[in-house]
């Protein structure tokens, strides 16, 4: 049995990674974080909880000595940018003393590490890119991203890196919101919206992301990957392909570039991801972004949100 042990396993990602490995009955899933399990009761056969605060080096030392784990899957991280650029020590905290205490942990234990990283890492100049480019952060927690994943390729341990871009999905219990969601609600109450037209992304669906860590697991790969979408889009064009999906008006949406936006951290203009590494050397299949919207539409009818 195959032990893999999932950090921010309450988020996103970590609900997914959850949720598509109960489908393998190879891995024994260990999932952690901070407090108690905001996972489906239903699930609870499939999975252990565990509460670890990857903040806390003895405690993670504990749960590896408790677990001795094959696989780490780090999901945790301190994600809201604005919050990253105003907070910086606990940025700092979060996503890179974290990761060292993982690290440390992994080399204890010979654990394979697979860390997930981001499109922030560059400063947008000329995206999309591969995973040769050079890395140019333009805010703190692009910064911190890349000392991360520094710490990682420097460990001398077994190590994957998985970069993504602007993931967006529904789970169980999480206020978070996602262009998807905010558009639909948005022009269904009838409320025009502004939606930048000079930001470009690869946008990535999370069942796709979590395909592409336990593609990883699956095939002892190293290195790095990108893991993203396969369409090159503007929020705006987001913003549209929701509204003709749901067949809301359009015209309430207006085209704005992002220099109206006062916001405390720069973002990077034209990122997004080229996966072609990923497709040949993992067998990575991402949706489409019109798909991913008729798998989010299901899935809302389900929540009944």
């Amino acid at each position: 049995m195959i032990k893999v042990l999932i950090t921010g396993a309450n988020g996103l990602l970590g609900q997914k990674l959850v949720e598509k490995l109960k489908d393998y009955p190879n891995y024994q899933v260990f999932a952690t974080g901070k407090g108690k399990s905001r996972l489906p009761e239903n699930w609870k056969l499939d999975y252990q909880w565990l509460a670890m605060d990857i903040t806390d080096g003895q405690q993670v030392l504990d749960v590896f000595e408790q677990v001795r784990p094959d696989f780490l899957i780090h999901t945790a991280a301190m994600t809201n940018v604005d919050e990253c650029e105003t907070s910086k020590e606990a940025c700092h905290h979060s996503n890179v003393e974290a990761v060292e205490n993982l690290v440390q942990a992994c080399k204890i234990r010979g654990t394979h590490f697979i860390h997930i990283s981001t499109d922030f890492i560059f400063n947008g100049e000329d995206g999309p890119y591969t995973e040769e480019a050079d890395p140019a952060p333009l805010n703190y927690y692009g910064l911190t991203k890349l000392e991360s994943e520094k710490l990682v390729q420097d460990s001398k341990i077994k190590w994957a890196i998985a970069r993504t871009v602007l993931v967006y999905g529904l789970a169980t219990d999480m206020s978070r919101s996602n262009i998807i969601l905010w558009v639909k609600k948005s022009l269904e109450e009838g409320k025009p919206i502004q939606v930048v037209n000079d930001q470009w992304r690869t946008p990535t669906l999370a069942e796709d992301l979590a395909d592409g860590c336990i593609l990883i697991m699956e095939k002892g790969a190293t290195g790095i990957f990108n893991i993203s979408g396969k369409d090159f889009l503007t929020p705006y064009d987001m913003a549209v392909m929701t509204a003709e999906y749901f067949g809301l008006d359009k015209s309430l949406i207006k085209e704005v570039d992002s220099n109206i936006f006062r916001q405390p951290a720069k973002r990077p203009l034209k990122t997004g991801f080229i996966i072609e590494k990923a497709k040949r050397e993992l067998g990575y299949s991402p949706k489409s972004f019109m798909d991913g919207i008729g798998i989010l539409s299901k899935q809302i009818k389900l929540a009944d949100l």
